[in-house]
């Protein structure tokens, strides 16, 4: 009874006096709880954009290719997209062109890759600075930009390189409408393109490694031969997965340059599967074939990004 009389007095004394009593101290778990919301407050307009620019055309293509436009109306078909996609002539054809080009222009880019890098890291070659940067720029050009300038320059009857090939003595190349050399077309394009790329990747990666290593092959008499294979290679195996995924998946997912170059043809000789979803959702309207197909591609970039991990990834 004391207390709460004394208590009402103190009130009684702020209140004549024009002031308050303090508030109460916040008690630690609400404390920590608003301290642990701040981050992810920060983070929240990020998220946002992510789900609604990301996570829903995600979910919505999903959706999209379980329906099937019949005759302007959109009927659920289940899983009828995917199967119509296992026995889709043109999209096998698609497939085997993009695995071409994944087993036979990837290892070569790769090999010149590795190559042009050992030599830039070379104290015997002057101006390194400037190959550096001449290898790379490539890299920076717009993939349509440089689709216009090839099919410019491998035009069979006006192209600069036929052109030059004549002064020689050779015959035209019908570079862009032939199947074997539109192939062979599209896949000096993704060389000349990509190759200075990995290259950089590769470079970074050799100077990171210690010289001593090389000190130590020399001491026990090692060429220059097995100095790469037993020190250099061993070294670049982390660059080597990262760019053979890189490479892979973007490989799978090819569209600009035999869009531009070649249409997808002569006879669907340089169709890959970005072209003919493409050419599905945009040419036919078939967005939920086209749908379908996007996530046939998918599964097939993480299976193959997961065997590549198997495969070249450090054994533990």
């Amino acid at each position: 009874m004391t207390t709460t009389t004394t208590t009402t007095a103190a009130d009684g004394v702020l209140k004549a006096a024009g002031a308050t009593r303090p508030a109460a101290a916040p008690r630690p778990t609400a404390r920590i709880l608003r301290r642990r919301a701040v981050p992810y407050l920060f983070i929240l307009p990020a998220l946002v954009l992510f789900a609604v620019f990301k996570l829903y055309p995600i979910g919505s293509s999903f959706l999209m290719s379980l329906y099937e436009n019949v005759n302007g109306t959109q009927e659920f078909v289940g899983a009828g997209n995917y199967t119509r996609a296992m026995d889709d002539p043109l999209l096998w054809t698609a497939l085997k062109n993009t695995v071409i080009i994944l087993v036979v222009q990837v290892p070569v880019m790769l090999a010149l890759a590795v190559g042009i890098a050992v030599a830039l890291n070379s104290t015997l070659l002057r101006g390194r600075a400037f190959f550096r940067l001449g290898f790379f720029l490539p890299t920076v050009t717009g993939l349509v930009a440089y689709g216009i300038v090839f099919a410019v320059l491998l035009n069979t009857r006006y192209g600069l390189v036929n052109w030059l090939l004549g002064l020689v003595g050779v015959g035209e190349v019908p570079w862009l409408t032939d199947p074997l050399w539109a192939r062979i077309s599209l896949g000096l394009a993704l060389t000349w393109h990509y190759t200075g790329y990995n290259a950089v990747i590769f470079l970074a990666r050799l100077q990171s490694l210690p010289t001593e290593l090389y000190d130590a092959a020399a001491v026990d008499g090692a060429c220059a031969r097995q100095s790469f294979r037993h020190v250099t290679l061993p070294g670049l195996r982390p660059a080597l997965l990262l760019t053979t995924v890189l490479s892979t998946i973007g490989t799978l997912q090819l569209f600009d340059e035999p869009y531009v170059l070649t249409g997808g043809g002569p006879d669907n000789a340089t169709l890959t599967i970005g072209v003919y979803l493409y050419q599905n959702a945009f040419k036919y309207f078939d967005f939920g074939y086209a749908s379908a197909v996007a996530y046939i591609l998918t599964v097939l970039i993480g299976i193959l990004g997961i065997a590549q991990f198997r495969l070249l990834g450090e054994k533990s």
